[in-house]
This record gives structure tokens, C-alpha cells and sequence, in this order.
């Protein structure tokens, strides 16, 4: 699927536009539906944005907000995805949002991806907005190159839902959303900044393996456009 890359003068400019693009969404899908879903990624990219969103005029009490993947590390652990959206996005007027975590507290990694699966099944498919992000090494979600889990996280005819994935590059084991769960919502979203990824990016455009780069699973295969927001 084709994809347009929107350029912003500044980070800050990026957070205010995509969270004026992804409150119009929401609103649409409350108005058509009357509930909506986002997934959102995890890191320091972010922070600006969701701080932007968590102040616009949504009924946010009919918005349902989860992560694309997270680690296996609880909330109040500084590396925890949960944290970062807790800290940033669930503020304002976003704290009547229900927030689901893909983190469960039980004694593994395979079954917390297994009730996270089974808890996240109360949101609608397919999203009405996915948010992803991309490290310099091309993973984006927790699909990770040379991931122990990766082939069957990109494959699309892997149901929906949660799985793991462990990689060298990961440090903690990971919970995952299946290619299958993000590649066909309403609003599909790369959230990327610096030049840095803006080079891993047009490399990623190019040839090469899925494996290598696993970015261009979304790049090439997605069924949604997908809305690549950039800035220095």
C-alpha cells in the first residue's frame, strides 16, 4: 500500500498536527460508532505528541487506548510502555480514557500474552488508529530482526491478537500485536524523528528482506496507507 510522508519544520509542530489528525479521527469513529480505539508505541518519540493529544476535546470516555507492544517488565518500571502513557497521554482531559495494558502480572511471558489477548478482544477490529514508531535497526511494534517469534508476527495469516518475541536487541521479552491486528486500521501511522531514521527509512523503502528490516512488512504489506509523520 502507498504511503505519504508528511515533513514538519519541528518535533513540536509534528505533535501538534498528528494530535489534530488523530482527534478528528476519533471524533469521526465516536460520531459514526459511538466508541473509538487507539494502539500506540512505546519510547521517548512520543512524549510530545501524546502530551498534545491529552489535551484536545475528545469524549474520551468512549475512547479505548492500548500499546502496539510493551515489555514484560511491570507498570512502574522505568522501561515499561504503560508508564510512558500513563505519565503522558492519560493527563488532561485523555484521563477518562480507558487505558488497556498488554503487561499482565502472572508468571510468564506466553501467558501474559495470552490473557492480554483475550482482554483486548473487547476492542472492535480493526483499530480505528495505529501509532507506530521505528528503531534505527528497522523493528517497529516488538517485530525485531532475528526475533525469535518475528516470522509468525509478520506472517498475515496469523490471527489477531498478542504474541511474543525475543531478540537480542530487545533486552526484556516483549508483548506484540500481530501484523495481522495493525495493518489495517482506519489510520496507520509512522511516527519517526531525526535524520537518522529519516535514512533508516528511505533504506527500509528500498529492497531487501522483510526479516532484515522488518518495517517494511508495514511499508509493503499493509492494507491501510500508510501516514509517515517526520521531523528532524
Amino acid at each position: 500500500m502507498a504511503s505519504t510522508l508528511h515533513s514538519f519544520a519541528s518535533a513540536a509542530d509534528l505533535a501538534g498536527s498528528l494530535a489534530d489528525k488523530v482527534a478528528d479521527t476519533l471524533s469521526a469513529a465516536i460520531a459514526a460508532r459511538g466508541t473509538a480505539s487507539i494502539a500506540v508505541s512505546g519510547g521517548s518519540t512520543p512524549k510530545a505528541f501524546f502530551q498534545a493529544l491529552s489535551t484536545r476535546d475528545i469524549a474520551w470516555e468512549k475512547v479505548t487506548i492500548t500499546l502496539v507492544d510493551e515489555r514484560f517488565v511491570p507498570a512502574d518500571n522505568p522501561r515499561s510502555n504503560h508508564l510512558l502513557v500513563d505519565a503522558n497521554l492519560l493527563q488532561n482531559k485523555a484521563k477518562a480514557a480507558r487505558f488497556l495494558p498488554l503487561y499482565q502480572d502472572v508468571a510468564s511471558v506466553e501467558e501474559a500474552a495470552r490473557l492480554a489477548t483475550e482482554k483486548t478482544k473487547a476492542i472492535s477490529s480493526p483499530f480505528d488508529i495505529v501509532i507506530l514508531g521505528m528503531g534505527g535497526d528497522g523493528h517497529t511494534a516488538s517485530f525485531f530482526p532475528g526475533g525469535s517469534n518475528l516470522a509468525k508476527a509478520i506472517d498475515a495469516s496469523t490471527p489477531r491478537g498478542i504474541i511474543t518475541m525475543e531478540a537480542e536487541g530487545a533486552g526484556e521479552p516483549r508483548l506484540t500485536f500481530t501484523f495481522s491486528s495493525l495493518e489495517d486500521a482506519a489510520l496507520l501511522v509512522l511516527h519517526i524523528e531525526g535524520e537518522g531514521k529519516k535514512d533508516v527509512l528511505a533504506k527500509a523503502e528500498g529492497s531487501g528482506d522483510e526479516a532484515e528490516m522488518p518495517i517494511r512488512a508495514v511499508l509493503r504489506r499493509a492494507t491501510s496507507p500508510v501516514e509517515i509523520y517526520w521531523a528532524p
